[in-house]
């Protein structure tokens, strides 16, 4: 029998790790791509991702089994998410355009590209899916969103690092970053099967 701490880690480790939004699932690859030349900009799209993800999953657990299931309106779920998310990105954008200027100069245009962000999305859908509780819902989506920001952030030490390698001009850009993805993948995938996850 596994403790319900223990319970609880195995989600969060299995959301961050070993189901990895980005190199397992392969899920919101379009901002991975194209924020993660620059580690501050991914560090802080990883944030911005985290604090969307955890408020909109939750508010949209509740919007499912408080309102969408006992009036038999679960066919306007989509529609339900994708409202709650935009009006967090809203939120999320308004306050780093005040606070951090710099940093949403960085983001620029992935910044409200967050609302159309798949990730979140997912996170938000898998939640419902596979039927966890509130609390293990949160944890999940937590765990969802480190696993995003971990990825982003890995990725972009390293290309930043590549960025001042003699790489041959052919593999210079994109074709250096999908190898460099697929790679970082195959490592990620050595978890699969670890603890029966």
């Amino acid at each position: 029998m596994i403790s319900n701490d223990l319970g609880l880690f195995l989600i969060f480790f299995s959301a961050m790790i070993v189901n990895n939004i980005l190199l397992i699932r392969f899920i919101a690859l379009c901002s991975f791509f194209g924020i993660s030349n620059n580690l501050q900009a991914s560090a802080g799209m990883g944030m911005a991702v985290i604090f969307v993800m955890v408020m909109s999953s939750s508010i949209s657990w509740m919007v499912y089994h408080f309102i969408l299931i006992p009036f038999d309106l679960t066919y306007l779920r989509t529609a339900s998410f994708i409202l709650t998310i935009a009006t967090f990105v809203q939120f999320t954008e308004m306050f780093i355009r005040k606070y951090a200027p710099v940093l949403y100069r960085a983001l620029g245009i992935y910044l409200p590209l967050i609302v159309v962000n798949c990730a979140v999305l997912a996170s938000a859908f898998l939640a419902i899916d596979y039927e966890l509780n509130f609390i293990k819902s949160v944890i999940y989506t937590i765990g969802v969103g480190f696993g995003y920001t971990f990825a982003i952030i890995v990725f972009a030490g390293i290309r930043e690092r590549i960025s001042m390698a003699p790489v041959p001009k052919y593999f210079k850009g994109y074709p250096i970053a999908f190898i460099t993805a697929s790679f970082m993948s195959l490592a990620i995938l050595g978890f699969k099967g670890l603890f029966g996850l």
